[in-house]
């Protein structure tokens, strides 16, 4: 395992910081879960897995074991201090203001831990004027400006359904980590790491903040389309929707012959892209007229024949069911479950990280 012999603790609940330790546990580390006698939110989460956790804690928590700890005693913060005096990484998501109550901020512990990796994961970042405020996935999706461009543009502006602020979060944090692993290896000294549920929203917001600097037109809601690049989006099969994407002008004259339609590839109204996005409605509205009297499946098939990037879009039962996910053997069985969860999507060698241990009982490693 790549990481074998770094210890990881983590002080973390519900997602972003719980996803962060759950990748550093993937990739080999000895993760300590650090809980309250309550116990991680998430253990209350979602539907109940016979003879194991919630859904949601069993995705955020495998490989790693769980203790716990009552960090308002002087004995809970005595205790902490004696898994921390080893450890390599500490990564945490308190609320702001919380881990210097404790004791627990990064000059308090860098001081006594000089090699420690301190890996603060926040809500607005810790500078400026809201560095105090706490932040939850659905807020910073709004104040980042990713519900504004998500949904239909006839319709109400929506939500991602995925946590993707606080997962992708949780992925920086182990980027960020493995990074200070490197630096640490090359000068003995430890760092620290913020990370923020805000900073990642700006991030994933990045093409479409430029696009308004350069064009001063407010970025709108696009459905399953693309505001740059036409056709890239889910038109009407005879049984249901599915994607075309023809990303580029070489991929749209294959669509077009494809479609019967070769005398598109040279008609100045589409011929480039610039011009297929000037025309997007009388375009769209021509492949959706030809396409609507087949079954997905057969335009799928016919365009991934022409080099036509194409899928269907699947359900989650169809997701599971779908030869492809089986092949990548990425589902993982829980020990001791018939449940299985995503494993690691990175593989080494050709090979996937194992589910070493399932998603540890409260205060198992006590």
């Amino acid at each position: 395992m790549m990481l074998n012999g770094i210890k990881v603790v983590e002080l973390g609940q519900n997602l972003a910081g719980p996803y962060g330790t759950q990748i550093l546990g993937d990739l080999g580390a000895e993760v300590i879960k650090v809980e309250r006698p309550t116990g991680d939110d998430a253990r209350a989460w979602g539907a109940t897995v016979p003879g194991a956790e919630t859904t949601m804690f069993m995705t955020l928590n495998r490989n790693k074991r769980s203790v716990v700890i009552d960090l308002k005693t002087d004995a809970g913060k005595a205790r902490l201090r004696e898994i921390l005096a080893d450890a390599d990484i500490f990564l945490h998501n308190m609320r702001p203001g919380a881990p210097a109550k404790l004791g627990l901020d990064a000059a308090t512990l860098r001081a006594e831990f000089p090699r420690l990796i301190y890996c603060d994961a926040g809500a607005f970042g810790h500078l400026g004027p809201l560095k105090d405020q706490p932040g939850y996935e659905p807020l910073m999706q709004a104040y980042g400006g990713l519900i504004s461009i998500n949904g239909h543009p006839d319709g109400p502006a929506a939500r991602i359904g995925v946590s993707l602020i606080d997962l992708s979060t949780g992925m920086w944090s182990a980027i960020g980590a493995l990074a200070a692993l490197h630096h640490r290896h090359q000068t003995g000294e430890g760092c620290t790491v913020n990370t923020s549920l805000y900073e990642t929203a700006l991030a994933w917001g990045n093409y479409h903040m430029a696009e308004y600097q350069a064009t001063g037109r407010v970025p709108e809601r696009q459905a399953s389309g693309h505001p740059a690049v036409v056709p890239y989006q889910a038109f009407e099969g005879a049984d249901g929707p599915f994607m075309i994407l023809a990303g580029n002008d070489r991929l749209f004259a294959k669509l077009a012959h494809a479609l019967d339609r070769p005398e598109w590839a040279d008609d100045p109204r589409y011929q480039r892209n610039p011009d297929r996005v000037r025309h997007r409605d009388e375009l769209v509205g021509a492949v959706q007229a030809i396409v609507g009297d087949a079954s997905r499946e057969t335009w799928v098939a016919k365009l991934r024949d022409a080099g036509v990037p194409s899928a269907p879009i699947q359900t989650m039962p169809e997701v599971l069911a779908t030869p492809q996910t089986d092949a990548l053997n990425i589902l993982q069985k829980v020990p001791g479950t018939d449940f299985s969860v995503v494993g690691l999507p990175i593989s080494f060698d050709g090979e996937r990280p194992p589910m070493r241990r399932a998603p540890p009982a409260l205060g198992d490693g006590d």
